[in-house]
């Protein structure tokens, strides 16, 4: 699924060599039944958090009868929102940035004008709002058909990039002839339409901006039924859009993460993108629409200082392995990069954020998903399952990020690790 965080911190490394995944049948099992569940299990979550309060409950079959079915105003959204980011990413002024050498050609160039695309998206909307064109709770009432309308584009967009793969694919695609593997995987590195590339689209356009938006739709129905928008949906509303904000501030940094360089584009970064990361990640605005407590001036300042503290070693690593990625020479808090070269020219950072831990960026996400989390008090285990997601993914991701560095440097790989102990929490993990 769609995370901002990223891989271990290396520099000036080689895309791995392209080999066919080995596929067995307990694989393709699984992932045929993650295919049909998880879609299921968001439905479940927003039917516990419509329907029963935000309390955890067993499903049932008497949730179909409630299914949100898509509706005329949900599917002019949902168009609507991707044809006007789709104009934004073509039209909106931009710098254009050389990504990773692919083995078969030179660098693909990516334009990056997400933080004008950002900000003018705002305006745009508070316009709209000012003039009465719509109303902000239209997508908190809306949230169950805009869902499945969501749902059914993907499932719809992925089968297209599944045939686009076969199609148009190059010869270092990752594929492995497996149907229900390759749908899921994908079966293509850098789907584009002449120049316009649909992974870093999804991955950075629509399903990032519409969490923050939907959390402005949940704030105004709250306001909309009590009068008020209390502290911890205001303080919600404002990491969130403090979070993507700075994402798009620092958006060239993407075109060093894993899921760009190495990821073909399949159902499981699509739908990461378009539905898991705008309707799991609004969960705790959402809650707190009807569950209006306030927090006590500790607890407040006490939430901020660990979402402040989770955002400084957060962006500091990402920028800090950014940067030497760019400059291997340039100082790392003010001294020389340290760092091991490895037998395939590849440099590891070992100093900096990166010398306490190989995935410091990781720990300062956590930080920041537990103080968000808090907002919502302890009356429900439900708005704890970002965490609790949070952790099991990243926790899985710095795994097979090792195994996959283990193959690949060899003797470096271990001499790094013993110089760099911890996998994200220093002194703990």
């Amino acid at each position: 699924m769609n995370t901002i965080a990223s891989e271990p911190p290396e520099a000036l490394g080689g895309t791995p060599t392209s080999a066919r995944t080995t596929v067995t049948p307990a694989n393709v099992a699984l992932t045929f039944v993650m295919l049909l569940t998880l879609p299921l299990f968001v439905y479940y979550l927003w039917y516990c958090l419509e329907f029963n309060r935000g309390q955890l409950m067993l499903p049932s079959v008497a949730m179909l009868e409630r299914f949100p079915l898509p509706t005329a105003g949900s599917v002019a959204i949902v168009a609507g929102w991707l044809a006007f980011q789709g104009l934004l990413q073509i039209v909106a002024p931009g710098k254009w940035i050389e990504g990773t050498p692919l083995p078969d050609g030179p660098p693909l160039k990516y334009k990056m004008n997400g933080w004008f695309a950002w900000w003018f998206t705002w305006a745009a909307l508070a316009a709209g709002a000012a003039l009465r064109f719509y109303s902000p709770v239209t997508l908190a009432d809306q949230f169950g058909a805009l869902l499945t309308t969501a749902n059914i584009f993907t499932y719809l967009f992925c089968i297209y990039l599944y045939w686009h793969g076969k199609r148009f694919g190059t010869q270092h695609e990752r594929i492995t002839n497996n149907t229900v593997y390759d749908f899921w995987l994908g079966t293509a590195l850098n789907p584009r339409l002449g120049g316009f590339d649909l992974k870093l689209f999804c991955e950075a356009r629509p399903g990032l901006i519409a969490w923050v938006v939907l959390d402005l739709a949940f704030a105004a129905k709250q306001y909309q039924l009590h009068g008020f928008v209390s502290v911890p949906m205001l303080l919600v509303c404002t990491f969130h859009f403090w979070y993507v904000a700075d994402y798009y501030l620092h958006e060239e940094a993407i075109l060093t993460t894993w899921d760009i360089k190495y990821e073909n584009f399949g159902w499981m970064l699509c739908w990461g993108d378009l539905v898991w990361v705008p309707f799991t990640y609004t969960i705790q605005a959402y809650y707190l629409v009807e569950h209006t407590h306030d927090l006590p001036w500790w607890g407040t300042v006490g939430i901020i200082a660990l979402n402040v503290v989770g955002y400084i070693i957060f962006r500091g690593a990402n920028i800090q392995k950014h940067r030497f990625r760019k400059n291997p020479e340039r100082p790392v808090w003010g001294q020389r990069a340290e760092y091991i070269e490895t037998s395939r020219g590849s440099l590891l950072l070992t100093s900096g954020w990166w010398g306490l831990s190989r995935h410091m960026n990781y720990f300062g996400d956590l930080l920041m998903g537990l103080a968000w989390c808090l907002l919502c008090g302890f009356e429900s285990h439900l708005p704890y399952f970002y965490i609790v997601y949070f952790t099991i993914l990243l926790v899985h991701r710095e795994r097979r990020d090792h195994d996959m560095c283990a193959v690949r440097y060899g003797t470096d790989w271990a001499l790094y690790c013993a110089k760099v102990r911890h996998r994200i929490v220093p002194g703990v993990y």
